[in-house]
């Protein structure tokens, strides 16, 4: 109940203060603006109609931040045992993995969409620019916070540099690995909305339904779905989270670095 009850607390005072802004500071006109939580229920889920639309949207929206979360993953970590190989590798790329973080992604979305088309591969593309960079960075984090001690270890057993890697760096960087993953997953799904906001194309995820129910003032549906498009990053932060916490158990340490 202690982990649990501040969140819960917290949770019923906003829902109060949304009835509040909706009910007693608009007037029924502008009431649009904030619908009350209870219509946005009513007409966005407990609508069949509107619910299989969402839910729809919802698995399209999950399949293209899956997608892109996992090539970030393999990219990722590619390029961060890669620098963590030498030090001269590390400044010659890092440099450029902090420039995509840097970059802001709605000037990098038109370029994508020119470059590469309106379709799937260019929102799993802005997947991957939005969440590499924590996975690089807290991978070659983990790579480069080795035990010394076990370093030497493996050096006076004549342990290769390769076998160094797969059997001492890479398991001991598995946790920060993971805290990395647990960021660049909620991430994975804001750059799935955001290019399917922009691209407009193809099968509709919540990104298109929200700019559909935007343009019509269908307020109730949208605020729906962007409701889903908020647990769903919840539901794999959460997710990546109990994996990192088990991560940081199984090696001992704390799940909560880098």
């Amino acid at each position: 109940m202690r982990g649990w009850l501040p969140p819960l607390v917290v949770l019923v005072l906003a829902i109060g203060a949304w009835y509040g802004v909706s009910d007693w500071l608009l007037s029924p006109e502008r009431r649009f603006l904030l619908p009350p939580p209870d219509a946005v229920v009513r007409v966005g889920f407990l609508d069949g109609e509107n619910r299989a639309e969402l839910l729809a949207a919802l698995g399209r929206t999950a399949e293209v931040a899956g997608i892109g979360l996992l090539l970030a993953t393999v990219i990722g970590v590619g390029l961060a045992v890669l620098m963590g190989q030498a030090r001269w590798i590390e400044r010659s790329l890092y440099p450029y993995a902090v420039v995509l973080q840097t970059v802001p992604v709605l000037a990098l979305v038109p370029l994508l969409g020119f470059w590469f088309g309106f379709g799937m591969a260019s929102r799993v593309l802005v997947c991957v620019l939005v969440a590499i960079f924590p996975v690089i960075a807290n991978t070659l984090f983990g790579l480069r916070s080795t035990d010394g001690t076990l370093e030497d270890v493996f050096r006076l057993a004549r342990a290769g540099r390769i076998r160094r890697l797969l059997k001492l760096r890479l398991p001991a960087a598995v946790p920060a690995m993971v805290t990395g993953l647990r960021v660049s997953a909620g991430l994975s799904v804001v750059g799935a909305v955001v290019g399917d906001y922009f691209y407009q194309q193809g099968q509709p995820g919540l990104g298109i339904l929200i700019n559909v129910y935007r343009a019509r003032l269908e307020s109730e549906r949208m605020f729906a779905a962007v409701l889903l498009a908020s647990l769903l990053g919840l539901v794999v932060f959460w997710f990546f989270g109990l994996l990192a916490h088990w991560a940081a158990r199984r090696h001992g340490t704390d799940g909560d670095r880098g």
